[in-house]
């Protein structure tokens, strides 16, 4: 049985984009990126331009990715996050194949990639069995329950509303 590390690098292998977070002065930091899994090692592509592979570079980020929007009908969500120490790297030429072609320009200029590699340490998976809706709904039923969007007050509610089960605001 692989360890949640090994499933997550495995299913990072079935996305092609993700979040890498880190801390910038103490303020938590979130940068997309593009990546793909080589050796247990997740190498990352972003844009040169935004700078944001110097703040990764040297510091330990969690990466993570989902299939929330690309799952299947009936194939379960997921979502996992690696957590390691991130690097420059420079790609091998079947690394750069594997990562594709890249965009022209980015915030409209030219688009320079810079490469990073994150060595995990250790990962999380979770799973989340789809209620039987149609894909991108967001208010129905299923089972007699209301599914709404959190947060927002569902248009026939006569009373405060809240998010929480059981309360309301006053």
């Amino acid at each position: 049985m692989p360890s949640d590390e090994q499933l997550a690098v495995g299913l990072l292998g079935r996305t092609a984009y993700g979040r890498a977070a880190t801390t910038l002065r103490a303020l938590p930091f979130l940068a997309h990126a593009r990546h793909i899994v080589a050796d247990g090692r997740v190498l990352l592509r972003m844009p040169r331009s935004w700078g944001y592979h110097r703040v990764c570079a040297g510091s330990v980020v969690a990466y993570g990715a989902d299939n929330l929007t690309s799952a299947r009908p009936g194939e379960s969500l997921w979502t996992v996050q690696v957590v390691g120490r991130c690097e420059t790297h420079e790609p091998s030429t079947a690394e750069l194949e594997r990562f594709g072609p890249t965009p022209d320009r980015v915030d409209g200029e030219p688009f320079e990639p810079a490469y990073l590699r994150v060595d995990p340490q250790f990962g999380t998976v979770h799973f989340t069995r789809r209620p039987a809706v149609r894909h991108g709904a967001l208010h129905g039923r299923v089972g007699g329950a209301a599914l709404t969007c959190p947060g927002r007050r569902p248009r026939n509610a006569t009373r405060a509303w809240s998010p929480f089960p059981g309360r309301t605001r006053a």
